[in-house]
C-alpha cells in the first residue's frame, strides 16, 4: 500500500498525529508540512478516507525499510503446503508397502498433503477392488497423523485418494 507523503497531500486540512502517537489536532496541510520540516520528518497520510484525512509525522524511509523487513520475516516463517505423491501397484509386496507407508507418514508429519495412487496395468484393471483395499489399508496405517480428504476413486487406469495432516502446527 503506497501512502501519500509530503507535497503529494492535496487536502486543505488534516488531522495530525506526532511521531510518538499523540494527537496534535486538525490543521491546514501547510502548517502540518511546516511542523514536519521543522522536526526533519515526513508527513504521511495514513487514513485517506476519514474526514479530515489522518496524517502522521514519521521517517518514511525508515518505516518502509522496517515494513519490508517484517514482510521478509513473515514470508520466511510461512510453510507452503505441497502435495506429495506416492505411487504403488496392486501387487505390491508387504515390505515395499511398509516403506511407502513410512515415507507417507513422514510427508504428513512435515505438514504436506499426500496423494496416494495405485496404477493398474493390463489385466489388473479387472481387480480394481484390490487397489481400493490397498488404499484403505494405507489410510488406516496413516490414521493417527492424517485424515482422508477424498475416498479412493478410479480415474482411468489410476485409483487415487488424498490424505491431509491432522494438525497444521509442527
Amino acid at each position: 500500500m503506497d501512502h501519500q507523503i509530503n507535497e503529494e497531500i492535496r487536502d486543505a486540512e488534516v488531522r495530525l498525529i506526532s511521531e510518538t502517537g499523540e494527537q496534535l489536532g486538525i490543521m491546514s496541510t501547510e502548517a502540518a508540512m511546516d511542523i514536519a520540516v521543522e522536526r526533519d520528518l515526513d508527513l504521511v497520510k495514513i487514513a485517506p478516507n476519514s474526514k479530515p484525512p489522518v496524517c502522521k509525522l514519521m521517517d518514511y524511509g525508515k518505516y518502509r525499510f522496517e515494513q519490508s523487513k517484517r514482510e521478509k520475516e513473515a514470508k520466511k516463517n510461512q510453510h507452503v503446503v505441497e502435495i506429495k505423491e506416492i505411487r504403488m501397484s496392486p501387487g505390491i509386496g508387504d515390505n515395499d508397502f511398509n516403506t511407502k507407508l513410512r515415507s507417507g507418514v513422514k510427508f504428513l508429519q512435515d505438514g504436506d498433503r499426500l496423494k496416494v495412487t495405485v496404477r493398474f496395468r493390463g489385466r489388473q484393471m479387472a481387480h480394481t477392488r484390490l487397489g481400493e483395499e490397498l488404499l484403505t489399508r494405507f489410510a488406516e496405517g496413516c490414521a493417527e497423523v492424517a485424515t482422508m480428504d477424498k475416498n479412493p476413486k478410479l480415474e482411468g487406469r489410476n485409483m487415487a485418494m488424498f490424505l491431509s495432516p491432522k494438525t497444521q502446527a509442527k
